[in-house]
């Protein structure tokens, strides 16, 4: 049962085909760089990087919320029926409306689906645009104080290869947190903690943060995204915990602090 991975070398596309791999499951990553190769701006290619798949595990770029991801998920399942495929597990925003909105496609699809749903990832810190923040001690967000249930990435893959490869997922849609809420400064004083430097986290205005984001060589199109979904999820809509990670995997979420102390001891602290 080959599974094709769209976003094979992000955060969670990636972990995903490691656990695929170490279970000897077939699979094949969908990105720009593969070959076929998978790009959400090229509908002409998706037809062979589909080719022989039974399973997807879909994460959607730049982000489920921006225009236009409506059309492209409701082409893509589409043609997945078409394709011959039978499961497709969805990563989706959690308290994102047009995400919400791209999960009712593919519910309504007539695939056996599962919805994997969540916000802030954890590896945001050391995987993603807020690295060099954190390696130069200060995290500029406009996040204000509000608080976030930080989800591990190796959470999303787990529940994602669980519904990939086993019974009981198809229908479910798992809302995943981590254990407990965080502000953005209680993370940065984990990290902080953990890392053995100094970080801190600094309130910014929006205009602020873009300005910041373009110095550093953000793209300009992932500054609006970002500062979209800074101004749509992180309102206090998302400040609350639970507990999909043990309804899918029967365990506990991993705890932010662990993260850290990980990240803290591959970097030999």
């Amino acid at each position: 049962m080959t599974t094709l991975v769209l976003g094979g070398t992000g955060k969670t596309g990636r972990r995903v085909i490691d656990r695929l791999t170490a279970l000897g499951r077939p699979v094949r990553s969908g990105s720009r760089s593969s070959s076929p190769a998978f790009d959400w701006a090229d509908l002409d290619g998706w037809p062979a990087a589909l080719q022989g798949a039974e399973s997807m595990y879909v994460t959607y770029y730049p982000d489920l919320a921006v225009p236009g991801s409506r059309a492209d998920i409701r082409a893509l399942t589409e043609l997945a029926v078409d394709s011959g495929v039978r499961r497709m597990v969805l990563l989706s925003g959690r308290g994102e409306p047009e995400a919400q909105a791209c999960e009712r496609i593919v519910q309504e699809s007539g695939l056996e689906w599962t919805i994997v749903r969540c916000a802030w990832f954890m590896q945001n810190f050391n995987e993603g645009y807020l690295l060099d923040a954190v390696q130069a001690g200060v995290i500029a967000l406009p996040a204000g104080d509000v608080a976030e249930p930080f989800v591990d990435a190796d959470d999303i893959a787990d529940v994602a290869v669980a519904a990939l490869t086993g019974d009981g997922h198809a229908g479910r849609v798992y809302e995943l947190t981590g254990p407990r809420l965080l502000t953005f400064a209680d993370a940065a004083a984990e990290l902080s903690a953990a890392l053995g430097e100094p970080v801190e986290y600094a309130p910014v205005k929006p205009e602020e943060f873009a300005a910041g984001a373009a110095e550093a060589g953000v793209p300009a199109e992932d500054i609006e995204t970002l500062n979209a979904l800074f101004a749509e999820v992180l309102d206090g809509r998302n400040a609350y915990v639970v507990d999909g990670v043990r309804e899918a995997l029967g365990r506990p979420a991993r705890d932010f602090a662990a993260f850290a102390r990980n990240w803290a001891r591959d970097l030999g602290r």
